[in-house]
């Protein structure tokens, strides 16, 4: 499936670019992120992994905002992740990245799997992963240090 398929079956639609939009993503990115450390060192593990995935859920948005899309569902944001990979502006480890956050929140949300080991990993992913979409709505527009 790729970004036009998913614009005709509305899981993705297109949207005027706003700025606040994406900048209020990149907020709640690190928002996530912060309470995914909080949970972290209070041992709640399972949230842990929670809170990382939609740190790099919100940080992915924000750049869907930012290319003029909106998602109605989760898969729609790996998917114009997948675009820019092939078009050569982000590195495949980093939808890796997202693809295993998101399976790994699936898990502790919906089957009651999680530990330290992977909140652990789940927060050192989603830092990188931030950063890494800082640099592209940089190279998108300079406005996004």
């Amino acid at each position: 499936m790729d970004i036009n398929d998913c614009l005709e079956k509305g899981i993705l639609q297109k949207i005027n670019v706003d700025e606040k939009l994406v900048q209020k993503e990149i907020n709640e990115a690190y928002y996530d992120l912060e309470s995914a450390k909080k949970a972290f060192e209070e041992g709640d593990f399972k949230w842990g992994i929670v809170k990382s995935y939609y740190s790099l859920f919100h940080a992915a948005r924000a750049v869907l905002f930012e290319l003029g899309y909106r998602e109605k569902r989760h898969f729609a944001v790996r998917v114009v992740l997948e675009e820019l990979n092939k078009k050569g502006k982000l590195e495949m480890r980093f939808i890796n990245d997202f693809n295993a956050a998101m399976s790994s929140r699936e898990d502790a949300d919906y089957h009651y799997v999680y530990s330290k080991d992977i909140a652990e990993h789940n927060l050192s992913i989603a830092e990188e992963f931030i950063q890494r979409v800082k640099r592209l709505l940089n190279e998108l527009k300079p406005k996004y240090k």
